[in-house]
């Protein structure tokens, strides 16, 4: 079973942005990609906030 969640690095620590269905102990394997905003930047001019409203839309679920 798999599952997909946003993480936010921070203090060297990987934080779940949303709660995980895991046990305490568990191992995961994780596949670690850089958001699309920071892929793409500087190849095209708009504004972060603008650009994070995009990537956050459902269409790209």
């Amino acid at each position: 079973m798999g599952i997909r969640v946003k993480a936010r690095y921070e203090n060297k620590v990987l934080k779940p942005l949303e709660g995980l269905d895991l046990k305490e102990g568990e191992d995961v394997e994780i596949e670690v990609k850089k958001a699309l905003v920071e892929e793409f930047h500087g190849k095209m001019k708009i504004d972060k906030e603008i650009a994070d409203e995009i990537i956050e839309m459902e269409v790209w679920d």
